[in-house]
């Protein structure tokens, strides 16, 4: 299961390096073109839905890597003891949001299904909101 685990881990971030690679792409080609009056409508319809991935899965990597903002000015006068348990409620705090968001997102997703992106007929807005319950789920995961 642990082989199983790092292997998910290993993919989110490529999938969420090359999403960003894609996007940023996508983005300049796109003002490229309308500097030579080429419109490029589906560039930003695809941007919107890579970004929107990139955001969730990174979080989650971050998350995974204690790579997450955090201000240690207050905590870090506290005592070892206090210092658990302020994360350990924290983490509370963060599981219970996280579930909120899984359930929503589930909720989004399925009234966005009927709904297409402008410049991308046929091609569901739920894929991205899709990526909230998803990336929820996985640092749901993280912070257990």
């Amino acid at each position: 299961m642990k082989k199983i685990y790092e292997f998910i881990c290993k993919k989110e971030i490529r999938i969420a390096q090359c999403a960003l690679g894609i996007l940023s792409l996508l983005v300049f080609a796109a003002a490229v073109g309308r500097f030579f009056i080429l419109s490029l409508n589906w560039a930003m319809d695809a941007a919107t839905f890579l970004f929107a991935w990139t955001v969730f899965l990174g979080a989650d990597a971050a998350m995974r890597l204690d790579r997450l903002f955090c201000i240690e000015v207050i905590t870090g006068k506290l005592s070892q003891k206090a210092q658990l348990y302020l994360k350990v409620i924290n983490y509370m705090i963060i599981i219970i949001f996280l579930l909120g968001m899984i359930g929503y997102g589930l909720w989004l997703s399925y009234t966005t299904r009927l709904r297409t992106f402008q410049g991308i007929p046929g091609f569901s807005y739920t894929w991205v909101t899709l990526s909230v319950p998803f990336g929820c789920a996985l640092m749901l995961i993280t912070a257990i």
